[in-house]
């Protein structure tokens, strides 16, 4: 036979397909679609990459950089009540009245409130996330600490900033809400503020979460400059100088009038 001929096909009599033969094919057949099908069914589809927000989140840079901005916004807030608690050194009547503006327009308030509760727990979940991230990457604690460039407010930035937030509900409580307090009148803050601090153990509880507050905002708005990159070798000394200064004037600013109630100057 010459070369690239093709032989015919067999007649199909019967004896070279055999309905049998044919039977089992198509079954076999059919087994082979339905394990394909099923197969096909079960596998899954590729997971989603992650949101850019999730993304960012996740990434420990963007946690700093969320840890910062929210901290700006809780500093500046930090210094505007620090300035309108100070108005109660000139009696009740300029405090009451900065309480009576606050209160004037309900919507403005309740906004300032959300956006303040909103920084706070970022803030938070993203520093004890961090610090849990820091101690995972180290199990084995130190045998022996010895510190030599990490100064005492950022070794105690979590238990500073845990202070600090159980001071915030306890305040809220005894001063917002008034359930805390022995004395709350609504819309009256000279009283109220007299009325509480007049404990000495409130009064040394406000002292301890003020000393709590200076030390983290000492640390914390150095390492903001750091995370989002103002600091350099030139303007880190300078940073660092900024930052002792506002978070010892912000601290004496507050412990001020505890102590002042105290005395009886209040």
């Amino acid at each position: 036979m010459r070369e690239g001929a093709v032989w015919p096909a067999p007649p199909d009599d019967g004896k070279h397909n055999p309905p049998g033969a044919l039977a089992a094919d198509a079954a076999a057949t059919h087994r082979q679609f339905r394990m394909r099908v099923a197969t096909e069914g079960n596998e899954r589809p590729a997971p989603r990459p992650p949101s850019r927000v999730a993304a960012f989140w996740g990434n420990p840079i963007g946690k700093k950089a969320l840890m910062s901005v929210t901290g700006i916004v809780l500093a500046l807030y930090v210094l505007a009540h620090m300035l309108g608690n100070l108005q109660i050194f000139g009696g009740p009547g300029p405090i009451n009245r900065y309480a009576a503006l606050l209160h004037a327009s309900p919507p403005l308030l309740w906004t300032a409130r959300v956006i303040l509760l909103a920084a706070l727990l970022v803030h938070v979940v993203a520093g004890v996330q961090l610090w849990l991230d820091k101690r995972a990457a180290r199990p084995v604690e130190y045998r022996e600490l010895r510190p030599v460039v990490s100064s005492t407010a950022s070794r105690t930035m979590i238990v500073s900033g845990l202070l600090i937030l159980l001071f915030v509900v306890y305040h809220v409580l005894d001063l917002t809400i008034g359930v805390a307090n022995p004395s709350y009148v609504e819309l009256d803050p000279y009283h109220n503020v007299i009325a509480s601090l007049g404990r000495a153990a409130a009064a040394i509880a406000y002292v301890v979460a003020m000393v709590a507050l200076g030390f983290h905002l000492w640390h914390g708005l150095w390492s903001m400059s750091q995370s989002l990159g103002v600091a350099s070798a030139r303007l880190t000394p300078g940073v660092k100088r900024v930052a002792v200064f506002f978070a010892t004037i912000i601290a004496l600013g507050f412990i001020s009038i505890p102590v002042a109630v105290l005395v009886g100057v209040l």
